[in-house]
C-alpha cells in the first residue's frame, strides 16, 4: 500500500539533547500506527515536526509526495493533517454544539467561504452538508448526541476527550494524530473510549497515529508499532512483535511499568 507520509533522516537537538536521531518512518494510508516510548523517547518531537510546530535540523518530511518540512501548523493542517492534544483544547463556556460549530467557522474561513454569514449558507468543505448537519453528524457519530447542548466545562472527562477528537473531524483530515487519547480516562472506560475513537474516526476515512503509554491499548488498537527511545524508533513492527522485542521490553514496556509502580506507590492527596 503507499505511504500517505514519509519521514526521512529528521534529526532534532535541543542544545546538548538529541530529542531525534535518524528518524524514517514511512506511513501507509488507511493504517493505524501507535507510537510507544517512555517520556521524553522522541515521540512528541515526532509528531511536533510533522505537525510543523517543530522543524528538524536535518531531514525531510513528505505527504502526498509532497515536501511539507519548511510548511507552517495552519498550512499543514489545511492540506490534512490533524491532531489532538492530551489536554482536550475546548470552549469551556459553550455547550459541545456550539464546539463543533465554532471549529467548522474557522474551517470555512480557511477555505475563504466566509463562515456561516456568507450568502446561500455554504457548505463545509468535504463533507458537502451545511454546517449544522455536519456538527450533528459528528456528535452522533462520537456517541455525544446527548450532550449537545452541555457546556463543556461540566462534561465528564471521557466526553472531553471524544468532543476533543470530535473537532478535529470537522476539517475531514486525511491523517489524525492523537496525543495519549485514554489519558485521564478509567481503566474501566479506557476500551470503550478507544472504540468509540476508533470506530467514528475510521468512518470518515483517516489514517490514524496515535501516542499511548497504556500497552493493552496499543496491543489491542494499532495494526504496527513505532518504538521510541533516546530519540530513535528501536521497533518497528506488529504490536506482538514489536512488544517482544528485547530493546522495547528493556526500554520501553519496562520503563512503563516502572513509571506506573512509581505513580501508584504515591501517597494520595
Amino acid at each position: 500500500m503507499a505511504a500517505i507520509l514519509d519521514a526521512r533522516g529528521l534529526c532534532k537537538n535541543f542544545g546538548a539533547v538529541t530529542a531525534a536521531s535518524d528518524i524514517n518512518a514511512a506511513i501507509e494510508r488507511d493504517s493505524v500506527v501507535g507510537l510507544i516510548g517512555t517520556n521524553g523517547a522522541g515521540k512528541t518531537t515526532f509528531i511536533n515536526m510533522i505537525t510543523g510546530y517543530l522543524k528538524p535540523d536535518r531531514g525531510r518530511i513528505h505527504y502526498e509526495g509532497r515536501d511539507i518540512t519548511s510548511l507552517a501548523p495552519r498550512d499543514i493542517t489545511r492540506l490534512g493533517i490533524c491532531r489532538s492534544f492530551q489536554i482536550p483544547q475546548l470552549y469551556a463556556s459553550l455547550t459541545a454544539f456550539e464546539n463543533m460549530m465554532a471549529g467548522i467557522g474557522v474551517v470555512l474561513r480557511n477555505a475563504g467561504l466566509g463562515g456561516f454569514f456568507s450568502r446561500g449558507e455554504p457548505l463545509v468543505p468535504g463533507h458537502n452538508l451545511p454546517a449544522e448537519e455536519v456538527a450533528a453528524r459528528i456528535l452522533e457519530r462520537f456517541g455525544l448526541a446527548d450532550y449537545r447542548d452541555k457546556n463543556a466545562q461540566v462534561l465528564p472527562g471521557g466526553v472531553r476527550k471524544l468532543l476533543d477528537i470530535a473537532l478535529t473531524m470537522v476539517a475531514k483530515p486525511k491523517i489524525l494524530l492523537l496525543d495519549e487519547p485514554t489519558s485521564g480516562v478509567s481503566s474501566e472506560e479506557k476500551f470503550v473510549i478507544m472504540e468509540m475513537i476508533m470506530k467514528a474516526v475510521r468512518a470518515e476515512g483517516a489514517t490514524v497515529l496515535f501516542v499511548e503509554h497504556d500497552m493493552e491499548v496499543v496491543s489491542r488498537f494499532a495494526e504496527r508499532v513505532l518504538a521510541f527511545y533516546d530519540g530513535r524508533i528501536i521497533a518497528d513492527a506488529p504490536p506482538a512483535e514489536a512488544l517482544e522485542n528485547a530493546e522495547v521490553k528493556r526500554f520501553v514496556v519496562g520503563g512503563e511499568l516502572h513509571r506506573l509502580d512509581e505513580a501508584q506507590a504515591r501517597p494520595r492527596a
